[in-house]
């Protein structure tokens, strides 16, 4: 990699975790003025980890991310209207207005969706991962989860699934403190989670989950260690999460200390401090990056904003998956994709990109 090519790469990484929290910022306000119902789950603290992990994967390769993880679903590009819209439940949103939390997935960007009960999602993606095996495709998957989540059965029939069956998946535990209220002293004994893998027979690692370019350094390994053939592997990310569980959660339960030691840590401070002293990030560049990302959210806020609510007569519709076979992600038949996503009212099938999910809401 050339030098202009890694200084493209740095900025990049930067622009998609400012992004990150410029939206979960927005839909913050968003939450507070009323105008989104139910909960909000955002991930202050954790933008150097989902961003980091999902930028060492590659087209073809999938993630299974977990509520708090935009930053995977952008950085494997996601539509920011289309996440807009599911937050504002609106009638084109993945989920048609159904939901209104990052329960999405798109398998055309290699995105599989989330299962709201924590830790369920990790068989998924064995599964997902067996498929890649038996068709003997050099792909990867990226499943990331909790550290409350790791004390779920689903957890370890994963691991332990994968390992026996040498599954090409990599683990992120996102290890950020707290499982809710509960913090991470009064739920396990050992130092730390990675040494869970032992158990299983794969590599484990624990790495500064605050640190972007060392959280792409482990996980990059663990990534060429299950694409290689031999197996999963699992990467603990020591992280925090500044706000509560949730916009309803004070988290009073977190001493005042401990917080303000971690907002020190802030990821973004930390990389901007960084690219700053590597001559990439100029005040003058550092403006253009921030001018975009308020750009691509006001859109997204307005584009949402304009799209039409659910149509209560279709309130049953779409209880169950169309008959058919799974599409995956780059494999030829692809572009025809049979898995809910979101549906064209107009067609009743699947949209098969987000530009088509657009285009709809314009003939409206």
């Amino acid at each position: 990699m050339s030098e202009a090519e890694r200084a493209d790469l740095l900025l990049q990484i930067y622009y998609y975790m400012r992004l990150t929290r410029a939206m979960e910022d927005r839909t913050r306000t968003l939450f507070l003025q009323g105008r989104i119902v139910g909960g909000v789950y955002t991930a202050q603290g954790h933008e150097a980890t989902t961003v980091g992990a999902a930028m060492t994967l590659r087209d073809g390769d999938c993630i299974v991310p977990q509520h708090r993880d935009l930053g995977m679903h952008l950085v494997r590009g996601v539509s920011p209207r289309a996440v807009m819209c599911q937050w504002l439940a609106r009638g084109n949103a993945p989920t048609l207005g159904r939901d209104g939390q990052l329960h999405i997935g798109d398998m055309h960007h290699g995105v599989v969706p989330m299962i709201s009960m924590l830790g369920e999602s990790l068989p998924v993606a064995c599964g997902v991962a067996l498929v890649m095996k038996m068709r003997r495709r050099s792909t990867v998957v990226l499943a990331s989860c909790g550290d409350g989540a790791t004390s779920t059965g689903a957890f370890h029939e994963a691991l332990n699934f994968a390992s026996v069956q040498r599954l090409p998946v990599v683990f992120v535990i996102e290890n950020n403190g707290y499982a809710y209220s509960t913090p991470t002293a009064k739920q396990f004994a050992i130092e730390q989670l990675a040494q869970r893998a032992l158990a299983y027979g794969m590599p484990g690692e624990s790495v500064d989950g605050n640190d972007v370019l060392a959280v792409m350094e482990a996980v990059g390994r663990a990534v060429a260690h299950a694409r290689s053939g031999q197996g999963p592997a699992l990467v603990e990310c020591r992280t925090f999460r500044v706000r509560g569980h949730s916009e309803a959660d004070k988290a009073d339960y977190v001493p005042p200390a401990l917080r303000q030691e971690w907002l020190a840590r802030d990821p973004i401070r930390r990389f901007e401090e960084y690219l700053t002293a590597q001559g990439l990030l100029s005040a003058e560049r550092r403006r253009e990056i921030e001018a975009r990302v308020r750009s691509v959210v006001d859109d997204a806020v307005a584009f949402a904003e304009a799209s039409p609510p659910p149509d209560p007569a279709t309130v049953a519709d779409y209880v169950f998956a169309p008959d058919g076979p799974i599409a995956i992600v780059g494999e030829p038949d692809a572009t025809d994709p049979r898995y809910v996503n979101a549906l064209d009212t107009r067609t009743g099938r699947p949209f098969c990109t987000m530009s088509q999910v657009e285009e709809a809401v314009t003939q409206l």
